[in-house]
């Protein structure tokens, strides 16, 4: 008997985005089918992605014999068409949560991942191309994008902030998003137009203090393998609930301001020995949203079980936080360390997209 995720939203408050797009979702209304009969209810992607669908879809190879002033433009060509699609699938959500949730996510080139400047003025570009009142530009949580985050809240425009590792990255990101929200009211702007989430991710944290736990050796840490990763969304979570439930965004929430709800990102599990939903549910609970590739997604709906989890355990995930830090890991160098090597990925992806895209307009 497969599980009805509907109940996630409905009993439990928190979204399902799906961490996929391709045409050949579109398409072939796999998409269309998971926003009916699951409840998924917005979708994020990235250069990987991107670079997984055009190279494997079917459905973009007569597009990759257009005409375009280089294959970078020839990309956003290819991807305007899944996004705005994406947009329209998921529009009616959009319009029932009152802008709240049927979000679409499009991440800005890794080459600007520091250039605070050229992240603003790309963010106005991309959301002109798309032309959809539910995107979100997607800019990573470093200093330059962070910084960007501010003046484009600020500007009235709708971000979701990624490749944060850590709870140093959560508390930077959440004030930069006050500060520009403030701003935004100040100026006469609609706060109610304005959406933010902050995306932190976990499988690759649980991965890399793994390692250094096994390094170490002794009982005490290998006892503390597999639960940074949910320790961490726990005490995040946590911030965020004194952070925007507390008196400090009061101000903001009277004039319509939204909380940055919380996204789980990097939600499959990457060791076999662990729960195959480790990341899900531990951390179903209320204003949360989790991103999931169609994998785990499949295996929540197969055999998972719906409840609000997310302030279990939040005493145990403060001492495996503590726990780590008297062990000598650090939680702000593994997180730093992380980013570094998420945004060379992702570098690395959109690298060989645009080399693959290139060759194809050669052909």
């Amino acid at each position: 008997m497969t599980t009805d995720l509907h109940a996630l939203h409905q009993e439990v408050g928190q979204s399902i985005w799906l961490d996929n797009l391709s045409r050949t979702l579109i398409h072939d209304d796999i998409l269309k089918q998971y926003i009916n009969e699951d409840g998924v209810s917005g979708v994020t992607s990235n250069p990987s992605i991107f670079q997984k669908a055009i190279h494997s879809s079917p459905y973009y190879r007569d597009d990759l014999r257009q005409s375009a002033e280089s294959a970078e433009r020839l990309y956003e060509q290819l991807v305007l068409q899944d996004l705005r699609m994406a947009c329209d699938l998921l529009q009616p959500a959009h319009q029932a949560s009152a802008g709240d949730d049927g979000w679409v996510s499009w991440e800005e080139s890794p080459r600007l991942a520091k250039d605070e400047a050229a992240t603003v003025a790309e963010a106005h570009r991309l959301r002109g191309l798309v032309q959809r009142d539910n995107l979100l530009i997607k800019v990573p949580a470093t200093s330059q994008g962070i910084a960007a985050l501010r003046t484009l809240i600020g500007e009235g425009v709708s971000v979701n902030v990624t490749l944060m590792f850590g709870l140093d990255h959560v508390r930077k990101v959440f004030a930069a998003y006050q500060q520009g929200l403030a701003h935004w009211i100040k100026q006469g702007g609609d706060p109610r137009k304005v959406k933010a989430v902050a995306s932190l991710f976990l499988s690759r944290v649980d991965t890399l203090v793994d390692q250094q736990l096994e390094k170490i050796g002794t009982t005490e840490a290998l006892a503390l393998r597999g639960r940074a990763a949910v320790a961490l969304a726990k005490v995040a979570y946590s911030i965020y609930q004194e952070t925007f439930h507390g008196e400090g965004f009061a101000e903001q929430t009277k004039a319509g301001g939204r909380p940055q709800y919380l996204l789980w990102a990097s939600t499959s599990t990457k060791n076999p020995a662990y729960s195959d939903l480790l990341y899900v549910e531990p951390l179903m609970g209320p204003e949360t949203i989790n991103t999931l590739p169609d994998e785990t997604l499949n295996k929540l709906r197969d055999h998972g079980q719906i409840a609000n989890r997310i302030m279990e355990g939040m005493d145990a995930a403060r001492t495996t936080m503590n726990q780590l830090e008297s062990l000598g890991i650090h939680m702000d160098q593994i997180a730093a360390q992380l980013q570094e090597e998420g945004l060379a990925a992702f570098a690395k992806s959109f690298e060989e997209m645009l080399s693959e895209v290139g060759k194809a307009m050669a052909g």
